[in-house]
């Protein structure tokens, strides 16, 4: 098992599901239980939901090599406590963002676009992340908030690769 959730993930291994011999598939039932692979990575805030004061949600970014802010995914909504705190952090972006002009999804199949507020992409941050990617590299599921990494800068991050 520890082998298939190591080695594996390098090719689209998400997880493992668990059932009972005996408990057939049944659609739109649960009973089965799957266990995600996770790991625990840096990412840049570039832009946050919710008023500036008290973030919902983090829009996350690398930098590729070419220097270019990429978007890799944004966080699960924050608790109250947690984003009050990130807030304090951010700075509103100057004119230039990188993702100036750019529109982000609501959601997997949802034609809505978030109501975002850039932020100088600054302050880095520590989450949780499976590692599911998608066509272009990033992650597929929302990133589960640890902390701010005030003691890394951006240029200390891994640089964004394209699949």
């Amino acid at each position: 098992m520890h082998e298939w959730l190591t080695t594996w993930t390098a090719v689209g291994l998400e997880g493992v599901v668990f059932k009972r011999l005996d408990s057939p598939y049944r659609p739109s039932a649960r009973g089965w239980l799957k266990y995600k692979v996770r790991e625990t990575t840096e990412a840049i805030v570039g832009a946050l939901t919710g008023p500036p004061t008290a973030a919902r949600t983090l829009l996350l970014g690398r930098y590729d090599a070419a220097g270019r802010l990429q978007y890799v995914g944004r966080t699960t909504v924050l608790s109250k406590p947690a984003g009050r705190t990130v807030a304090e952090l951010l700075t509103p972006a100057d004119s230039g963002h990188p993702w100036t002009g750019w529109n982000f999804g609501a959601g997997w199949g949802n034609r809505e676009t978030l109501d975002i507020t850039l932020v100088r992409p600054e302050l880095v941050v520590e989450v949780g992340v499976d590692v599911a990617r998608d066509a272009s590299g990033r992650w597929r599921h929302p990133a589960s908030w640890h902390r701010p990494r005030p003691d890394l800068t951006p240029a200390d991050l891994p640089a964004f690769v394209r699949k």
